[in-house]
């Protein structure tokens, strides 16, 4: 509610003009009940308009009081009706009680000026002056019933009622006026009031706009846009030097020099970015050194057979060697070692890339494992080691590619027989770990040197060894374990390894069984 915005009324001559808010009903407001019980009797009067073929609908006021509403606004179509509009406009009791104490007020400021009093209607509309005294308690209301304030539409209707002339009428506006903001006083905050100046000249009661007054206001607005300025470059500076930084850490790394730590500067987003781009520059330092390695791993696993070849042809174009069997022999064991080295590495390039294809089929564990010890038997006997298979029969069922399983399983025979001296022993076995036969495990155990458990871990690498010199009589390429890794990932398994030096180690794949119906 606002009543002292204006210092006139629209007529210049001092009247007051109304400034309270359409939604401050005060008193006026009904009570749940109430307003469920006229929205009852609203909704008949709607269903009674509908059946006669008038559209119309419910309204709700700003004082919880509902009221018809014909479409098109033109109630005098409902008129010619027996739906009886008129009973949903009587008054309830609490707002003839509010009406009544308005009238009160009204008639006291009228009395003051020596006025008659008068009849307020429940739309605050007034007939003629009658000669009343203000009694302490409001007489009853006028006869005929009238919506309340905020009821019979959104906004309250204005205080001035029927157009009227004569100051007998604006003293009477100019006292409901009164009347009505003394009565919302305690349902209202208290307005705001600005001061400035009117258009004569003089100054009103508050700050004006004197030259001093503007002066003071420019430096205030501008000793504020400098702190602005001043925060928003403090803010920016620490923000875009840890940028500064990240972005030339970055383009180091893109001109191909040694990746550096960018410093952290907190635990803001900024800081959580730059604490990610050093994870990632230490990673990228880890695989260019891992890179660098396995290029200088497979130039040395390539030299020495291709040394081999080279160094007996050149003995038999001087002379030095003769190309009898046994020199071809050599010549055709170095190439077939060099093949093996090209598929190892072609296999490794197909499984990082994705491209390792597999052909996946039931295959029976117990069959698969006796096909890898016979091809892997001659061996055995000519290291002095036994080679046992231990499964049932049958044996359980799993869905892999046969071929690519052989050449995992047979890899990890072939490793486990280097490493068992003479007299020990390397058992295939193959069983189910779980009630309902989902997963197989197929283990390849030996009673060997066993591995040393600080390079337990890395078995698994490319072109790992333990023996550092890569001899050829205490290990292979380094390829072979690194390749069974990839061979079971891709049949959606995975393999570990177990050991105990000095006692023989045990590598384990787990592999997915054929599913109950057979399919792969």
């Amino acid at each position: 509610m606002d009543t002292v915005l204006a210092a006139r009324g629209a007529d210049g001559q001092g009247a007051a003009a109304d400034r309270i808010d359409p939604r401050a009903v005060g008193p006026f407001r009904l009570s749940a009940a109430d307003s469920s019980a006229l929205r009852r009797k609203a909704d008949d009067k709607v269903a009674c308009l509908n059946r006669a073929g008038i559209a119309s609908d419910v309204v709700v006021g700003a004082s919880g009081r509902p009221r018809v509403q014909v479409v098109g606004n033109d109630p005098e179509r409902a008129q010619g009706t027996r739906c009886d509009l008129a009973a949903l406009d009587a008054p309830t009791r609490s707002e003839r009680k509010a009406l009544d104490a308005l009238t009160g007020l009204a008639d006291a400021c009228l009395k003051r000026q020596g006025r008659e009093g008068v009849r307020l209607n429940n739309d605050l509309s007034w007939g003629d002056p009658v000669p009343v005294a203000v009694p302490a308690e409001p007489g009853p209301v006028a006869p005929q019933p009238v919506p309340a304030p905020g009821a019979p539409q959104e906004a309250p209707p204005s205080v001035t009622g029927p157009e009227r002339t004569g100051e007998n009428d604006r003293a009477i506006a100019s006292c409901v006026g009164t009347a009505r903001s003394e009565q919302l006083s305690s349902y209202v905050a208290s307005p705001a009031l600005l001061f400035i100046g009117d258009e004569g000249g003089a100054t009103l009661p508050g700050f004006d706009l004197s030259p001093a007054n503007s002066a003071r206001i420019a430096g205030a607005a501008a000793l504020v846009l400098a702190l602005t300025v001043g925060a928003s470059v403090f803010a920016g500076t620490r923000l875009v030097r840890p940028l500064h930084a990240l972005t030339g850490a970055a383009q180091r790394m893109r001109d191909g020099e040694e990746p550096a730590s960018v410093p952290v500067s907190g635990d803001d987003e900024v800081g959580r970015l730059a604490a990610a781009f050093n994870d990632m520059s230490a990673h990228r330092a880890r695989l260019e050194a891992q890179r660098k390695a396995m290029v200088s791993d497979v130039a040395h696993e390539l030299r020495t057979p291709l040394s081999n070849i080279r160094g007996w042809l050149e003995a038999a174009q001087d002379g030095l060697a003769d190309p009898d069997p046994a020199f071809v022999s050599s010549l055709l064991e170095e190439a077939v070692l060099l093949q093996h080295i090209i598929d190892d590495l072609q296999d490794l390039a197909e499984a990082d890339a994705g491209a390792l294809r597999l052909h996946p089929e039931p295959v029976e564990a117990r069959e698969l494992l006796g096909q890898v010890a016979a091809a892997h038997q001659a061996r055995a006997e000519g290291a002095g080691v036994t080679l046992v298979v231990e499964a049932a029969a049958p044996g359980p069922e799993l869905c892999a590619d046969p071929v690519r399983l052989r050449q995992a399983v047979g890899n990890l025979v072939s490793n486990a027989v280097r490493h068992t001296p003479r007299g020990g022993r390397v058992t295939l076995r193959a069983y189910t770990v779980d009630a309902g036969g989902g997963t197989v495990l197929v283990e390849v155990a030996d009673t060997g040197s066993g591995i040393p458990a600080r390079d337990l871990p890395h078995v698994f690498d490319r072109f790992w060894r333990a023996e550092k010199s890569r001899s050829r009589r205490t290990g292979g390429s380094g390829l072979g374990l690194a390749i069974v890794r990839k061979l079971v990932e891709a049949h959606g398994g995975t393999v570990e390894a177990a050991s105990t030096e000095g006692e023989g180690s045990t590598f384990v794949l787990r592999l997915p069984a054929t599913p109950p119906d057979g399919t792969a």
